[in-house]
């Protein structure tokens, strides 16, 4: 709607994830870092957490698209609300192969002939898991296990696992003790500060075409800062609806004044 009167090509503020929105803010830029190292570590576990709407989809989706699939077998498993053997149903099934019919032992036997397999075809396997917090302590040991597939001193599967916070204290119980021995690596994706908060709305509107129309005063960036307190998705909705705003009023400049307006109504 808004994107014809401002002579924008796309919506810049869509909530869905998508890597070509990418922006790289420090924290943002650290996380993403970690994510390639562990690809060319090619073993133990990732862990990233962030806050709700922190951007850890966008990151996961922009390290899917550089992976090379001649060299790298990725799968994503996202619905992880599931006990230790639903978890391995998903994995295997993320990774494409039928499972309805197979027991638990017959179900670890394929997902180790099929990791097995990569390997004569210069391949390896990378599970990223989203949402990893709401796995339970035991499927999370399952997802131990299957690290330890192994030919010869090879590796079968790396995971990343990305969660929010509570994934932090999921990991330290007691009987996770031996995972946490095979963490490579792990950051916590904090939101961003002012600075970069007005770098990231800029960066989405010149992604789409801006041309400092509407134009934005240094008071609304202070007040989409202070409404979201730096976390993307936040800022995405609170600018959409403002965009939204500024067009139903014919606006084309946008205030403090505007910005908490809207806010106010969210």
């Amino acid at each position: 709607m808004y994107e014809t009167f401002f002579g924008l090509t796309a919506k810049p503020f869509q909530l869905n994830p998508d890597p070509a929105f990418f922006y790289g803010s420090r924290g943002h830029k650290r996380a993403f870092a970690y994510l390639q190292y562990g690809v060319h570590q090619s073993e133990g576990f990732i862990i990233i957490t962030g806050e709700v709407g922190a951007g850890k989809t966008t990151l996961v989706r922009s390290l899917l698209e550089q992976i090379d699939p001649e060299q790298l077998v990725a799968a994503q498993l996202v619905t992880t609300q599931l006990d230790a053997e639903d978890l391995l149903r998903a994995v295997a099934m993320a990774f494409g192969f039928p499972t309805r019919a197979l027991d638990k032992a017959q179900l670890l036997a394929e997902l180790e002939a099929f990791l097995v397999s990569l390997v004569p075809q210069g391949k390896r396997a990378l599970l990223i898991v989203d949402e990893a917090q709401n796995l339970s302590g035991r499927a999370i040991e399952e997802l131990r296990m299957l690290s330890n597939f192994q030919l010869g001193n090879q590796g079968l599967l790396q995971s990343f696992l990305i969660g929010q916070p509570q994934l932090r204290q999921l990991m330290q119980g007691p009987e996770l003790q031996q995972l946490r021995q095979r963490v490579t690596a792990s950051y916590h994706l904090g939101p961003m500060d002012r600075t970069e908060t007005q770098a990231y709305v800029e960066h989405r509107l010149r992604h789409v075409g801006w041309a400092h129309d509407p134009r934005f005063e240094p008071g609304a960036f202070d007040a989409i800062y202070s409404f979201s307190a730096g976390i993307p998705r936040r800022i995405n909705t609170l600018c959409n609806r403002v965009l939204l705003a500024a067009m139903l009023s014919e606006e084309h400049v946008i205030n403090a004044a505007n910005v908490d307006a809207t806010a106010d109504e969210i």
